[in-house]
């Protein structure tokens, strides 16, 4: 199974439980990787793949208008949002949110799903997840 990834995508969202948070978006920095059909290699045709330009877009207009009480809750929903929408059958995310505490430079959390109750994949590389 081949997959993409996306690395350091910065999105600005509503995430929290503190006052604060839940007034003022705050950046958040995703890293994702998701399988997607070998066919796409195989033709060459955008029709046969993920196209991670609407993944992106579709990924800031949701978060720039939802508010998550628990930054777990915002990562499900970004992987049933992959997998719903544009049929991933496996997701790796990590989201972290940035300087959200003194002397902490990112604090977040790593989920990894497949649509099938299964480990996705293990693969070099584009890990999704935080080196």
């Amino acid at each position: 199974m081949d997959f993409i990834f996306v690395e350091a995508l910065r999105v600005k969202a509503r995430v929290g439980i503190y006052p604060r948070e839940r007034v003022v978006d705050q950046p958040l920095e995703l890293n994702l990787t998701f399988g997607v059909p070998d066919a796409a290699a195989e033709r060459d045709d955008i029709a046969d793949t993920i196209d991670y330009a609407k993944v992106i877009e579709r990924i800031r207009a949701e978060l720039g208008e939802r508010q998550f009480n628990l930054i777990e809750t915002l990562g499900e929903f970004v992987v049933k949002l992959l997998f719903d929408e544009f049929g991933a059958p496996w997701v790796k995310l990590s989201i972290a949110k940035i300087g959200i505490m003194k002397d902490v430079h990112r604090v977040g959390v790593c989920i990894q799903r497949a649509k099938d109750g299964q480990t996705p994949p293990d693969y070099p590389g584009g890990s999704g997840m935080p080196g």
